[in-house]
């Protein structure tokens, strides 16, 4: 369950968990259509019983109770990148998606003995990154360095697969190259 809240040119997403399941689309809608509803009784008030950081550090969860059926379920509030606009290499733009970050890191990812606590504070600190550079507009070369330099940190095999398509390597001598460069950093 997503709600979408407005705050200083960033969106808070609070993601609504009911019984450990995301709820249904139908359901969704009929949540978005107020602030924040009961998912059981669909009352418009609502009250924070606890507040606090989750445990990955990067988001607040709130316990939150309805005042009609006293039912209570939790939701997470986390900072999203708004109005960022994304240069393509073919002078195309477009506005930043999460989404996309997301399912690229996966793919560099995929079957590597990471963590979703690390996969979180790598997107994290990814998006902090792009903050810190204060434009409207990025390049989509500053954000594949910057996921670059991250997924470094994270799993040297996936920041290989990352930089293969990125950086479409053409054949074996590339990779050869990348991994020298790789190497030599980690020997520093």
């Amino acid at each position: 369950m997503i709600l979408t809240l407005f705050f200083n040119s960033a969106i808070m997403k609070i993601i609504t968990r009911f019984s450990g399941r995301l709820l249904c689309e139908a359901t969704k809608y009929r949540f978005l259509t107020y602030f924040m509803k009961c998912p059981v009784c669909y009352y418009n008030d609502t009250k924070v019983v606890d507040s606090r950081v989750a445990p990955d550090g990067l988001s607040i969860r709130r316990r939150r109770e309805c005042l009609k059926c006293n039912f209570r379920f939790s939701t997470y509030e986390e900072i999203e990148i708004l109005d960022l606009m994304i240069v393509k290499r073919d002078g195309r733009r477009e506005s930043y998606s999460r989404e996309k970050l997301i399912s690229g890191l996966r793919k560099s990812l995929e079957k590597r003995p990471v963590t979703e606590e690390s996969f979180k504070q790598t997107i994290h600190g990814i998006e902090r990154d792009l903050q810190k550079l204060r434009k409207n507009e990025v390049t989509s070369l500053q954000v594949g360095q910057i996921v670059m330099k991250h997924l470094k940190k994270t799993d040297p095999v996936a920041y290989i697969r990352y930089a293969s398509v990125y950086e479409s390597f053409k054949d074996a001598n590339e990779f050869r190259r990348e991994l020298n460069k790789l190497i030599k950093d980690k020997k520093k």
